[in-house]
């Protein structure tokens, strides 16, 4: 999988979003950190360069480059700033239900803007009550004439505060088939935006509650069909969000390496670097074995899954692995710096509280395990990621024809 990486665009692209979240996002953290408030300028800036487009096809603007070009992406952003790196993958979401359910008029008039970086979308499932039940929602869209008007509220919104087009899956009837999908841009009347609250990390990424009150939209705005929403909901969740949350915390993963190996070299004690204990090197040496092993099951999932393979299994572990893993080096992060690590003038502290975000979307640990354990014992409910690999395939055929 490195040598993937080790030529060619891959690495021309990665090395584009290093030397960008060097030079424009890496000066704007301690802003960021000390207002706890979300940078729109620097948003808009990252949606310009038209990384939000990644997944989106030539033919609407977009790059057309792939989930392993995503992932880079947001790994590097994320490497200097979990929160920028968190709002691109939260855009990936937005994006992904335009491509994957909207109708030709839709991708034709959201899929430029999007990749031209002229408008941030968002997906809004979460409901206070209900959690990450999906089917306990209680937000309802009911048809009146040429309109929906919608109700309920939506929280854990990422983007809230900064997008301008909501994908917002509500109650239309009962059961499974009663959910349905729809667009809503800010400014709609009837809906507002609750006030942002404070959260322990990723400070400078919006994550909050969406309000709908009589908030009418035209009927042309239902994604898909009406009971297409349990299905945009959870697809957008394992073949994007797991994926993407991965490479947040691959991210944040070399973030710690980085900084705890540079501490290491630099800190003295027993008149050596501290990196010349044994016990320090023991603690470097699980970290780099994590992150290398967090690396491989992130890019191989996303490699399948641009090959057009079935991946559930390898999505689920890979965000699994990458928050676990990102969760434990921050913690030996954490021991090795000691006293400094406590002082906000060094970033590991953040990187601690950033790992931690990503602990919950997209299911937590042990939902993931809960599922590969149905994948153990063959009662997995089917593959999501089926579906879209009958779409690259045909894809791949209409390139070659």
């Amino acid at each position: 999988m490195e040598r993937l990486l080790a030529h060619g665009h891959h690495q021309d692209l990665r090395d584009r979003v290093h030397a960008f979240a060097e030079r424009e996002v890496r000066p704007r953290i301690a802003a960021m950190e000390a207002s706890r408030s979300v940078p729109h300028e620097l948003s808009r800036l990252i949606a310009r360069q038209g990384w939000i487009g990644v997944t989106v096809d030539e033919e609407y603007g977009g790059m057309g480059a792939g989930h392993l070009a995503k992932t880079i992406i947001i790994e590097e952003l994320a490497r200097v700033s979990g929160a920028m790196g968190a709002m691109v993958q939260a855009s990936q979401l937005g994006t992904a239900k335009i491509i994957h359910y909207g109708n030709d008029v839709q991708r034709k008039t959201w899929l430029p803007r999007i990749a031209a970086g002229e408008c941030l979308p968002t997906i809004a499932v979460t409901e206070p009550q209900s959690g990450g039940h999906v089917l306990g929602m209680e937000g309802t869209a009911v048809r009146d004439g040429d309109d929906y008007v919608l109700n309920g509220r939506k929280v854990y919104v990422g983007n809230s505060h900064v997008g301008d087009l909501h994908g917002v899956v509500v109650r239309t009837g009962p059961g499974s088939r009663g959910l349905s999908a729809f667009l809503v841009e800010t400014g709609t009347p009837g809906f507002s935006l609750a006030e942002q609250q404070p959260t322990l990390g990723l400070h400078g990424f919006s994550f909050g509650e969406l309000i709908f009150d009589n908030c009418r939209i035209p009927a042309a705005n239902l994604l898909g069909e009406e009971g297409d929403g349990l299905n945009v909901a959870y697809s957008s969740s394992m073949l994007y969000g797991r994926a993407n949350l991965a490479a947040v915390s691959l991210g944040i993963h070399q973030a710690i390496l980085d900084e705890t190996t540079a501490f290491c070299l630099q800190r003295e004690r027993y008149g050596k670097p501290l990196a010349g204990l044994g016990s320090i090197k023991l603690k470097l040496g699980q970290m780099q074995s994590r992150l290398m092993t967090a690396r491989l099951a992130a890019y191989h999932a996303v490699d399948l899954l641009d090959h057009g393979v079935p991946c559930d299994a390898e999505l689920m572990n890979a965000k699994l692995v990458n928050v676990e893993y990102a969760l434990d080096s921050a913690r030996n992060a954490m021991e090795i710096h000691a006293a400094c690590g406590l002082y906000t003038d060094r970033p590991v502290e953040r990187y601690l509280r950033d790992a931690f975000h990503i602990f919950a979307p997209a299911g937590t640990s042990d939902v993931q395990l809960l599922r590969l354990g149905e994948v153990a014992m063959g009662e997995a409910k089917g593959e999501w990621s089926e579906c879209l690999s009958d779409v690259v395939r045909m894809d791949r055929l209409r390139t070659t024809a």
